[in-house]
């Protein structure tokens, strides 16, 4: 049985979770329309990376091919790693790794870690994020 000591908090949430959804749009939507993209140094900073920004992909990559999640972490972090310590790009020491071999071919990792896999849903997005807009 349901008593009424907590109806306050449910009467105030929901209207108070929509208000913040709210302003947070709206804060984001001036965020966004203000924007200034520069992208020669976008990408610049991605380069300085040593393609580090493809870490979740080779991770994700790998647990399809079978490897355990906790096992692909250790692999993509111990080249990560490596890269961060700057002993090697990013790409290059996955290609090494004799571990990684086991199941990424050197074609694999290029597929994974290629800026097209990466923006492959970019049109798909915006056409549903921006449908019937000009």
């Amino acid at each position: 049985e349901r008593d009424i000591s907590h109806s306050s908090v449910e009467r105030v949430i929901g209207p108070d979770s929509t208000i913040l959804v709210h302003y947070m749009l709206r804060k984001m939507t001036g965020l966004v329309k203000k924007m200034i993209v520069y992208p020669k140094n976008m990408k610049k900073n991605m380069e300085l990376t040593g393609g580090l920004y493809y870490s979740q992909s080779v991770l994700l990559a790998l647990v399809r091919k079978g490897v355990t999640r906790e096992d692909a972490y250790r692999l993509v972090q111990r080249n990560a790693m490596k890269t961060w310590e700057g002993k090697g790009a990013f790409i290059s020491l996955l290609k090494k790794d004799s571990e990684i071999k086991k199941y990424l071919t050197g074609k694999e990792v290029d597929k994974v870690c290629s800026m097209r896999d990466q923006l492959k849903n970019v049109d798909k997005i915006f056409k549903r994020v921006f449908k019937g807009k000009k």
